[in-house]
C-alpha cells in the first residue's frame, strides 16, 4: 500500500508520481450505436465514431427482453452515410468467445425475429 500524501493531498489515499514524458492509455466510453444486422458470431453496428480495426470492445445488446455484454473485436469500419452535419460509420464486429448463455441469448433472439418476420407481411423486422 502507499502513503497518504502531505500537504494539501491529505486526502488522497496513494501518493501520486508525476510522469516526466508521455505515459499514452485509453479510457472506455459507452456510446450508443444501433445493430443492423446480427449472427451467432458479429454483427453490423452503425455508430458515430470511427471504430479502430482489430480493436476490442464490451458490446452490450438489447435482445427483445435481454440484455447481454458480448466483446467484439472490430474487423472492417467504413463510412456508412453522410451529410452536412454528421457522420455514420458502419462496423463489423465479430463475437469474441461468448459464454454459452450469452450464445443461448444470441441464438433465441434470432430466432424469435426470423419466427416473428414470417408472420410479418410487412418486411419490415419484429424485435
Amino acid at each position: 500500500m502507499g502513503t497518504p500524501a502531505a500537504g494539501r493531498h491529505e486526502r488522497r489515499a496513494y501518493e501520486r508520481t508525476e510522469i516526466l514524458g508521455d505515459l499514452r492509455g485509453e479510457i472506455m466510453v459507452y456510446e450508443p450505436m444501433v445493430v443492423r444486422d446480427i449472427s451467432h458470431g458479429g454483427a453490423l453496428i452503425e455508430s458515430t465514431f470511427p471504430l479502430h480495426i482489430d480493436s476490442l470492445h464490451d458490446v452490450r445488446l438489447e435482445l427483445g427482453t435481454d440484455a447481454v455484454i458480448v466483446k467484439g473485436r472490430v474487423v472492417h469500419c467504413s463510412v456508412g452515410d453522410m451529410d452536412r452535419e454528421f457522420v455514420v460509420y458502419r462496423s463489423g464486429v465479430e463475437f469474441i468467445e461468448p459464454s454459452a448463455g450469452v450464445r443461448e441469448i444470441i441464438a433465441r433472439f434470432i430466432e424469435r425475429t426470423r419466427t416473428a418476420r414470417l408472420g410479418d407481411t410487412s418486411g419490415r423486422a419484429a424485435t
